[in-house]
C-alpha cells in the first residue's frame, strides 16, 4: 500500500496517508478564526451560554478566556504547550496570535493560529436596573419614640456602604440607589431584597432594635400575570439608650450594655445583672435617662446605710447599701436616681 500524496510504501499508513504526508497536514488544534463576545459596557460581565456570568476584569483577560474556551486539542496531541497573544486592538476587535508545540506520533509539532476576537458592547440587566435607580427593598431606619441621633445615622450609612461592597461581587443589585432623609429617620432604597436583608441584620447587631417586614403590591408582571413585590424592612431602634433607667417585669434597673441579641440590665436592688431578649421590647419601659442621675455627697454612714441629703428639698435621707458599697466613707461621692421618691444607687 502506497501514500497517495508522496508514493511512499514504505511506511505505515495514517488515515490513508504516511506518517510524514499525515503530519505535514495534521492541526494541532481547531481555532475559530472569529470569536464574538458580547460584553456589558459598565461591568464588564460576560453573556455566555446564555448566562451573564463574572463581572470587573479587563477586557486582555476576557479575551484571553474566550481564546481559551474556544480552542480544540486533537486527541493525537501529547505533551502541548499553548501561548496565547493579543498582537492590537482595532476599536472592538483584538488581533490574537497563537503559538502550539506538541509531541504527535512521536515528533514535535511547531504550529501558529490568528484569531480575530470582536467584542460587543451592551448592558447587562443588573447595570440596566442600577442605572434606572431600580429597588426591591426599602430600609427604614427609625428610633423608638424619638429623632434618631446625629452620630446613629452616620454610623448606619457607614455599616450600609460597607456592607453592599462586601456583596457587590456576589450580588450586583447589592447597591445603594437612593437615600432619603425624613423628619422620622432615614429611608435607604436598596437594589436586592436579598441585600437589604443582610444590611437590616448588620444594623441590628450594631444597634440592636426591632426589626420587622411589610411587603407591598407595587404591579404586575404582564407576562406571567403575578403580582410584582417591594419589600419595606423597618430597623426600629430602641426608645432607651446605654445607663438608661428602664422597668420590666416589676424590676428596676440600668441598662449596661445593648447588641443585636439582647439588653444587658443591672438590678438597681439586688445589683445582679439579667438579659432581656428583643422579643421582650415591648415590655420594656424607659423611667429615667441617664441624665437623671445625680452626683449627692454621703453626710453620714451606718454599716447597712448612707444618708444623704435629698437634692429636691434638702432632706436627709436613708438609704440601705449592703455589702457592695460598704466601702463609701462620710464625703464619698455616689451616684443616685430617684424614682417615686426612693433613691436607688447607680454602681
Amino acid at each position: 500500500m502506497f501514500c497517495p500524496e508522496c508514493g511512499n510504501s514504505n511506511s505505515d499508513m495514517i488515515e490513508g496517508l504516511c506518517k510524514e504526508c499525515f503530519l505535514k497536514q495534521f492541526s494541532l488544534l481547531k481555532v475559530p478564526e472569529n470569536i464574538e463576545l458580547t460584553v456589558c459596557a459598565h461591568c464588564n460581565s460576560r453573556f455566555e451560554e446564555g448566562k451573564w456570568k463574572e463581572s470587573n476584569i479587563s477586557d486582555e483577560e476576557i479575551i484571553y478566556r474566550a481564546l481559551e474556551r474556544a480552542i480544540e486539542i486533537d486527541s493525537l496531541v501529547e505533551k502541548e504547550e499553548i501561548e496565547l497573544e493579543i498582537l492590537q486592538f482595532r476599536g472592538t476587535i483584538a488581533e490574537c496570535h497563537i503559538k502550539a508545540v506538541a509531541i504527535v506520533l512521536g515528533e514535535k509539532i511547531h504550529q501558529s493560529f490568528e484569531v480575530e476576537v470582536r467584542i460587543k458592547r451592551t448592558v447587562c440587566p443588573d447595570c440596566s436596573k442600577m442605572n434606572s435607580g431600580y429597588y426591591e427593598a426599602v430600609i427604614q431606619f427609625r428610633a423608638d419614640k424619638r429623632e434618631l441621633l446625629m452620630n446613629e445615622v452616620s454610623r448606619a450609612d457607614e455599616i450600609i456602604k460597607k456592607s453592599l461592597n462586601s456583596q457587590f461581587k456576589r450580588n450586583k443589585l447589592a447597591y445603594l440607589a437612593e437615600k432619603t432623609n425624613m423628619k422620622e429617620g432615614v429611608d435607604y432604597y436598596i437594589g436586592s431584597y436579598k441585600a437589604a436583608k443582610k444590611v437590616s441584620n448588620n444594623l441590628k447587631n450594631k444597634f440592636g432594635g426591632v426589626i420587622k417586614e411589610s411587603p407591598r403590591l407595587v404591579g404586575q408582571n404582564k407576562s406571567t400575570g403575578k403580582g410584582i413585590y417591594r419589600i419595606w424592612i423597618s430597623v426600629r431602634l430602641s426608645e432607651f439608650k446605654k445607663r438608661d433607667i428602664i422597668s420590666y417585669l416589676g424590676k428596676i434597673g440600668q441598662i449596661t450594655s445593648i447588641d443585636g441579641n439582647k439588653i444587658i440590665v443591672t438590678d438597681l436592688n439586688s445589683y445582679d445583672n439579667f438579659s432581656i431578649f428583643w422579643k421582650e421590647y415591648d415590655s420594656i419601659n424607659i423611667i429615667k435617662t441617664a441624665k437623671d442621675v445625680v452626683a449627692c455627697n454621703i453626710i453620714s454612714k451606718s454599716p447597712s446605710k448612707i444618708q444623704i441629703l435629698d437634692p429636691d428639698n434638702y432632706e436627709v435621707v436613708d438609704i440601705a447599701t449592703g455589702k457592695l458599697f460598704e466601702e463609701y466613707k462620710i464625703g464619698d461621692e455616689v451616684n443616685l436616681v430617684k424614682i417615686d421618691d426612693n433613691f436607688y444607687i447607680i454602681p
